[in-house]
């Protein structure tokens, strides 16, 4: 059972938090289709931050989206894991989880491009914080199988695990730079976090044990 303040958990409830991140994504999304301009606004650009003091760029980018396929996929991911991660940890927590993964992924994001003097890079998309649920997912549900391509299934863990190794692999190399890597991998890293720190959970002692250790709502 969880004893410290940082650990102390919501009153479970259930309230649909991840269709309200699904309608809230779209609606954007379809303003900035409307105007293009104002994605100067809603992604996060360093330069902007650091110059105009645009600092809601940091809450802002994780729901502005390029086109339409980028927004697509990260509402799959949403739709597809996001509902049964909500439903196993509860709305509230969920959506602290959601947003706080998604917010300190681009504030890292920002740091690193600062100091890499990356200050003219537009990063936008919901994919640190849905890389964030994916872990979640995995965590929650161990055995679950996911089907690459409609076809191949692959446990969770494994899934996981393999994006994790192909998104450190591309940072590393450089590949698909338009893509962010980093931003992903700190989705990745911020969600194990959360577990250990927030839910008492160690990700991988779930991962070894099928979801049985840790605490289970």
């Amino acid at each position: 059972m969880r004893t410290s303040p940082l650990q102390k958990p919501f009153r479970y409830s259930y309230n649909n938090y991840a269709f309200v991140i699904i309608v809230v994504n779209v609606v954007v999304y379809l303003l900035n289709s409307i105007n293009p301009q104002s994605r100067l606004y809603t992604a996060m650009i360093p330069g902007l931050v650091l110059d105009r003091g645009y600092i809601w760029q940091f809450f802002t980018y994780m729901f502005t989206h390029a086109g339409l396929s980028h927004i697509l996929f990260n509402m799959l991911g949403i739709f597809f894991f996001g509902v049964q991660v909500e439903r196993r940890m509860g709305s509230k927590e969920f959506l602290l989880f959601y947003l706080g993964s998604g917010l300190l992924a681009g504030i890292f994001s920002f740091v690193v491009y600062i100091f890499t003097g990356m200050y003219g890079v537009i990063l936008l998309g919901a994919s640190g914080a849905v890389f964030a649920v994916l872990l979640a997912f995995a965590v929650y549900y161990p055995h679950a199988n996911i089907y690459l391509m409609g076809i191949f299934p692959i446990r969770a863990p494994v899934l996981v695990i393999g994006y994790t190794a192909i998104e450190l692999f591309n940072q590393v190399f450089g590949m698909q730079s338009g893509v962010a890597h980093l931003t992903h991998l700190a989705g990745f890293g911020f969600a194990f976090l959360y577990f250990v720190i927030r839910l008492g959970i160690n990700p991988i002692d779930s991962f070894r044990s099928g979801g049985r250790g840790g605490y289970w709502r």
